[in-house]
């Protein structure tokens, strides 16, 4: 792994591609900064060493082609300055316009400039070669620390680096991301319990088949779970189900018993008869939901069992809530499992946290600080433990 740790950039052009998407309310002002303080320990390197530094990033989803004013960087370059504590260049013009490009021609070491929002340019997610090209063209090396992107042949994530063969590297986010993957894929210690969570199976089926080569339970819970529990014979009301994936789901479950893999179905739910907070509610066995409800997390029989399965585990795999978390009537579950993650911790287990939903369950319930490794890439991170090849890795390693 080529990492910045033992490299001196004093003095040079350094091309930085990082994870600034972040949420930002309706006045613009950004509500969790988490991406950018998480991409600091490369900018400050960098900076200690005398570079300037060039940064790429994305923004939301634009789709038109050009600059569009709801997906522009702006507030995410004022919160970076104030985090930096020194100013930061930054510009709404675009490649072509002669703006940027003069700008980091003019940039002195120890400056910061930012990019406007890389997928402005349509080349960008299509994994242009030209834009790759005028990318490459602003500096004279190329810092990959952009792991939530890391799964995306794009032009400033994985194209731009062939044009600096020997002069790429991983920020020091990517390689923590990448040795904590390698870690969980390759030595972890044992016995080792993957939880897995979500509403559809079929965004988990990858997954699924890759854990249950490399671990000893898996824990299936979030709305996914009822298309097992019917696959069963359970009666699930309304809850989450993909009747096409019933027959996948038996099929998983017969490969885990042959494994020797333990999988644990949760036996009880708190259901709903409305997707709100002021639903009426009662506790169930799983597969004894009443028509017209829907079942919203775990019961709290199925948690203490999952508890002892945590406590009993070495290593850690959490992806994906076991309920409606952000609604507070069904967020017992998924707090339950947070705690009872944050305490196998205390005690020596290894917990990696991934995907989307249960970083910001563990964040919003103060346990991030407490997990040996939250990730900052769901996809990314969910494409790795499949097996598969990332091109934000590949294009640095090769």
């Amino acid at each position: 792994m080529k990492s910045i740790e033992n490299t001196n950039f004093n003095g040079r052009k350094v091309l930085l591609r990082v994870d600034f998407n972040v949420p930002v309310d309706e006045n613009k002002h950004v509500t969790d900064d988490t991406r950018i303080v998480e991409a600091m320990p490369t900018i400050n390197k960098l900076l200690k060493d005398g570079a300037a530094v060039i940064i790429m990033a994305h923004f939301g989803r634009p789709k038109k082609g050009g600059f569009e004013p709801e997906f522009t960087l702006q507030p995410v370059a004022k919160r970076f300055e104030e985090l930096l504590g020194k100013p930061v260049l930054f510009t709404q013009q675009l490649l072509g316009s002669g703006v940027p490009e003069q700008m980091a021609r003019d940039l002195k070491s120890g400056q910061v400039m930012l990019l406007e929002n890389i997928r402005f340019y349509p080349e960008e997610t299509k994994g242009g070669e030209d834009l790759a090209r005028q990318l490459a063209a602003l500096g004279d090396c190329y810092v990959n620390d952009a792991f939530g992107a890391a799964h995306r042949e794009h032009s400033s994530t994985a194209v731009i680096a062939k044009f600096f063969p020997n002069d790429k590297y991983f920020g020091f986010l990517m390689e923590h991301e990448v040795t904590n993957l390698e870690k969980l894929m390759h030595n972890a210690p044992r016995p080792f319990t993957a939880i897995i969570g979500g509403s559809k199976v079929s965004s988990k089926i990858g997954i699924l088949e890759s854990m249950m080569n490399k671990v000893d339970n898996i824990v299936i819970i979030g709305g996914m779970r009822y298309t097992f529990t019917k696959a069963l014979g359970g009666k699930i009301g309304n809850s989450i189900c993909e009747d096409d994936k019933l027959d996948l789901a038996r099929d998983l479950m017969r490969r885990m018993d042959e494994k020797g893999v333990k999988y644990y179905l949760p036996v009880d739910s708190v259901i709903g008869d409305k997707f709100s907070n002021d639903a009426n509610t009662q506790i169930v066995p799983s597969g004894e939901v009443p028509d017209g409800w829907e079942s919203m997390d775990c019961g709290p029989e199925s948690c203490r069992a999952i508890r002892d399965i945590i406590m009993n585990s070495k290593t850690i795999l959490w992806n994906g809530p076991a309920g409606v978390f952000e609604i507070p009537a069904f967020a017992k579950g998924t707090s339950e499992i947070a705690t009872y993650v944050a305490e196998a911790c205390k005690q020596g287990a290894y917990a990696a946290v991934g995907g989307g939903d249960s970083v910001a369950a563990v964040k919003q319930m103060g346990f991030a600080n407490q997990m040996s490794y939250v990730s900052t890439g769901g996809g990314a991170m969910l494409e790795y433990l499949e097996g598969k090849v990332l091109p934000g890795i590949k294009a640095i390693q090769d």
